[in-house]
C-alpha cells in the first residue's frame, strides 16, 4: 500500500482519498431513514458515536485535541444547521432530491472565492460547475413525484443546507491551516451533538431508537461520520475548496443508487443522465485545475 501511494502524486492522493470519502457519506441518507428516530435526533447520534473514534484520531495528531479555533467552532455551528434541515428534507423528498439540492455547495463556495476572496477560477471550471448544476437539476427534476412525506417542503429545506453546508466548508477550510482534519472534525462534531439534541427536543423528536436495528443505524452513522466527514476535512487541507464542493458531488450519486436498491425508489433515465453529468463535471474540475496550474506556470514572470 505505501508503495502505491509513493507513486501516486500529493493531489491525486487527496483527489482519491475525497472520492472515497463521499461514497461513504452516500451512506447518510439511507441509514437516516433506519434510525427509527426523528430527523435531528439521528443527527444528534451520528455526532454522538463519532465522538469516541474522532477523540482517539485526534489525539493522535501533533498537537493532540488542544483547544479549536474560531473556525472548528464555526463549523460546528453550521454543520448541525446543515443536518438540522438536511435531516428533516431526507424524510419529506426522495433520497436523491434530498443530497442532491444541498450538495448546490459549490456554486455558493464558488462565487465566495470569486467574489470575497478573489480567487478568480478557470474558464473550465466555470463550465464544469454548470455541468455539475446541470446534473444535479436534471437528477432532482426527474425524479419520482411522490416520493417522501412532502417533496415541495422537503425540498425547499434541502435547497436551504447548501448556504449551511457552504459555511461549513468555508470554515473548515480555514480552520485546516492550523490543524489536523480529525482535530477539526472532533470540535465540530462535539459542538454540533449538543446542538442537534436541543433541535429535536424542542420539536419533539422521538429521540430514542425503537429497536436494535435503529441503534445499529446510528452506530453506523457515527463511524460513517468519522470516516466521510475526516476524509473531507483533511481534502480541504489538500485541494481548494471550490474543486472539493464539486468533486463530493458523487455523493448524490451514490445515494440514489442506494435509494434506488434498498427503498426501490424510481431511478428515471432523466437522473441517470443527471449522474453522468455530474461525474463528467468532476472529471473536468479536476482537469481545470491542471490546467490552470500550467498555465500559472507558463506566465511569464509568474503574472497570472
Amino acid at each position: 500500500m505505501s508503495a502505491l501511494v509513493s507513486r501516486v502524486s500529493p493531489r491525486a492522493f487527496a483527489l482519491i482519498v475525497l472520492l472515497i470519502a463521499a461514497c461513504v457519506l452516500g451512506l447518510a441518507p439511507i441509514l437516516v431513514r433506519l434510525t427509527e428516530t426523528g430527523p435531528a435526533a439521528a443527527g444528534f447520534w451520528r455526532f454522538l458515536f463519532a465522538l469516541p473514534l474522532l477523540s482517539i484520531l485526534a489525539a493522535r495528531e501533533p498537537g493532540g485535541i488542544a483547544t479549536p479555533s474560531k473556525w472548528a467552532l464555526l463549523a460546528g455551528l453550521f454543520f448541525a444547521l446543515d443536518l438540522s434541515f438536511w435531516h428533516y428534507g431526507i424524510v419529506m423528498t426522495s433520497v436523491a432530491n434530498a443530497t442532491v439540492l444541498c450538495n448546490l455547495t459549490p456554486v455558493v463556495v464558488t462565487l465566495f472565492g470569486w467574489f470575497v476572496l478573489k480567487e478568480r477560477p478557470h474558464r473550465l471550471f466555470l463550465l464544469a460547475l454548470a455541468l455539475a448544476m446541470g446534473g444535479a437539476f436534471a437528477m432532482a427534476a426527474g425524479a419520482d413525484g411522490g416520493q417522501g412525506t412532502n417533496p415541495p417542503l422537503g425540498d425547499a429545506f434541502s435547497l436551504s443546507v447548501a448556504v449551511w453546508y457552504s459555511g461549513y466548508f468555508l470554515a473548515v477550510k480555514a480552520a485546516r491551516r492550523t490543524a489536523g482534519a480529525m482535530r477539526v472534525t472532533f470540535w465540530a462534531t462535539l459542538l454540533g451533538a449538543p446542538l442537534l439534541l436541543i433541535v429535536a427536543l424542542a420539536l419533539g423528536e422521538d429521540i430514542i431508537p425503537a429497536g436494535p436495528a435503529g441503534w445499529a443505524a446510528c452506530i453506523a452513522m457515527g463511524v460513517m461520520h468519522v470516516f466521510g466527514q475526516g476524509g473531507v476535512a483533511w481534502a480541504l487541507g489538500k485541494l481548494p475548496a471550490s474543486v472539493t464542493a464539486v468533486t463530493i458531488l458523487i455523493q448524490p450519486v451514490v445515494a440514489g443508487l442506494l435509494g434506488w436498491w434498498i427503498f426501490g425508489e424510481t431511478l428515471t433515465p432523466i437522473q441517470a443522465l443527471g449522474g453522468a453529468l455530474v461525474l463528467g463535471a468532476i472529471m473536468m474540475a479536476q482537469r481545470s485545475q491542471r490546467v490552470k496550474t500550467v498555465t500559472a506556470a507558463e506566465a511569464p514572470n509568474g503574472l497570472k
